[in-house]
């Protein structure tokens, strides 16, 4: 188990309430539509799942818990699970509060959306630039 691994496991176990669940829920969604997803601990605490980059973060908050698609702007959500960070130009996220529950295929189709942009925005072919010449 990795050292974010354990620091995630420490912020579900420090929740102690319903943002826990939805976030230790969330995040075994995650595992199951990405077995080989990596997690990460970033920007002073905030759990963070990635394969061939960021797919998303995990926060909460006193009222909710938000996972933020780093890339949400740029995919497909038949399901309408975005409900927050709508306006941006690349950023998406849920907010969930007590009492919701996200529809888990839908989620885990989001999730594999995400690692596929990811995977074709590392399959891109960047121009090659020029070498400058040496100097004598």
């Amino acid at each position: 188990m990795s050292e974010a691994s354990v620091l995630i496991d420490g912020r579900i176990a420090s929740l102690r309430d319903w943002r826990g669940a939805t976030l230790a829920r969330m995040r075994a969604l995650i595992h199951e539509a990405i077995p080989d997803v990596v997690e990460s601990w970033k920007w002073m605490g905030t759990p963070v799942w990635e394969h061939g980059g960021i797919l998303c973060t995990g926060e909460s908050y006193k009222s909710w818990v938000k996972l933020t698609f780093l890339k949400g702007a740029s995919l497909d959500d038949p399901a309408k699970l975005f409900n927050s960070s709508l306006d941006g130009n690349a950023r998406r996220a849920i907010d969930i509060r007590e009492g919701e529950e996200v529809d888990a295929e839908a989620f885990k189709a989001l999730i594999r959306a995400a690692a596929a942009l990811n995977a074709s925005a590392k399959t891109k072919t960047k121009p090659k630039r020029a070498k400058a010449p040496a100097c004598a």
